[in-house]
């Protein structure tokens, strides 16, 4: 296969672009060209959003996380690698699908709507559905924080980490999640490679999820693999260890 010198990094919920920020320069460094678009209503610096809210943010919802990055792909030369974190791995999966990548990865990916999630999951995600809240977005306090995305922080880092990157999030992307059709995925359907991470140490989206997801699809209708890292949380792109994820990604790419 033709090699793309594009890749595009989407973010998931709860944090916005800035999550990325190391691992665009990192791949920069190796010679490619790398976007990582701000979801729709996610613009901006995670602090002040936490002030005050995007007023696009309740407006968004994961079929607009999705267009927007067609719209991104639309303009380019080629076909991207794109790799996609938490809800963005879904992301990864839909636009594998729709035929607009040249490989794509999900890391610690959420499920789409016709693949139902472990009880893990759902304790951890109900709030973000806004189902029972009078308010208009969920932020997550730092304990939900703690406890669902930098568990494997040493405690002395979460505070930090939580000023730096979380961001109050749209209860209309996890809702179109599981409630909108546009969420299926055909796993029967021909595609080009993918590859599933997840971290062993996840409360959010677990490693026996990310591998039902990778187990999913037809063995002959694409490439599919598989890796989970021990010991990593849903901050897996984040905490201390993070170019070895990145690092296996490149390898497992440029060995297509």
């Amino acid at each position: 296969m033709t090699k793309s010198k594009s890749i595009i990094l989407i973010h998931g919920n709860f944090v916005n672009d800035l999550s990325w920020a190391k691992w665009k320069t990192y791949y920069e460094q190796k010679g490619y060209t790398v976007y990582a678009p701000a979801n729709p209503g996610h613009e901006g610096n995670p602090a002040d959003l936490r002030n005050q809210v995007h007023p696009e943010l309740t407006q968004t919802g994961f079929i607009d996380v999705v267009e927007n990055i067609v719209k991104l792909i639309d303009t380019l030369p080629e076909k991207p690698l794109i790799i996609g974190h938490s809800m963005a791995g879904m992301a990864a999966m839909k636009l594998l699908e729709l035929g607009k990548a040249s490989a794509a990865v999900s890391i610690d990916g959420a499920p789409p709507k016709n693949v139902f999630p472990p009880f893990k999951t759902l304790k951890s995600v109900i709030p973000a559905f806004g189902f029972f809240s009078g308010k208009k977005y969920f932020m997550g306090s730092r304990e939900w924080y703690d406890k669902c995305f930098f568990n494997t922080l040493p405690e002395s880092e979460r505070q930090d980490a939580f000023n730096r990157f979380a961001v109050p999030e749209s209860y209309k992307v996890s809702r179109e999640l599981v409630l909108n059709s546009f969420s299926n995925i055909d796993f029967g359907k021909a595609h080009e490679p993918i590859l599933f991470i997840g971290g062993g140490s996840d409360n959010i989206f677990p490693p026996e999820l990310t591998k039902t997801l990778a187990n999913k699809y037809k063995e002959d209708k694409g490439l599919v693999d598989l890796k989970i890292f021990q010991g990593k949380s849903h901050f897996i792109c984040g905490e201390k260890g993070w170019e070895i994820v990145a690092d296996y990604i490149l390898e497992w790419y440029e060995n297509l």
